[in-house]
């Protein structure tokens, strides 16, 4: 089995920076693609920031110039670095990663148990 273990939220003010980790632990043979989402009271999870494992990055336009997702692919580890952050960002943040657990698995998405962000005005 895989696990994802997230750290790093916490309550802000408005303006202020955070950093999110999520390190998968288990069987883990090779992680694909890797993001982060979101899920505010009341409203369904939405994507936040995705990264493949050759660094390429895509950005909901609501964080786009304002988070940065990177990854460690040595540690199977992935990051998010949320700068600027407004009160609207306040939400659960999810890990989330595809991952063969063997060379011969088929992709597996796995979940991390979220991390709550909160930003004061």
């Amino acid at each position: 089995q895989v696990q994802l273990v997230e750290s790093g939220g916490g309550l802000v003010q408005s303006g202020g920076s955070l950093r999110l980790s999520c390190a998968a632990s288990g069987s883990v043979f090779i992680i694909d693609n890797m993001a982060w989402y979101r899920q505010a009271p009341g409203k369904e999870r939405e994507l936040v920031a995705m990264i493949t494992r050759g660094g390429s990055t895509n950005y909901a336009a609501s964080v786009k110039g304002r988070f940065t997702i990177s990854r460690d692919n040595a540690k199977n580890t992935v990051y998010l670095q949320m700068n600027s952050l407004k009160p609207e960002d306040t939400a659960v943040y999810y890990c989330n990663a595809v991952v063969q657990i063997a060379w011969n698995a088929a992709s597996t998405t796995y979940w991390g148990q979220g991390t709550q962000v909160t930003v004061s005005s």
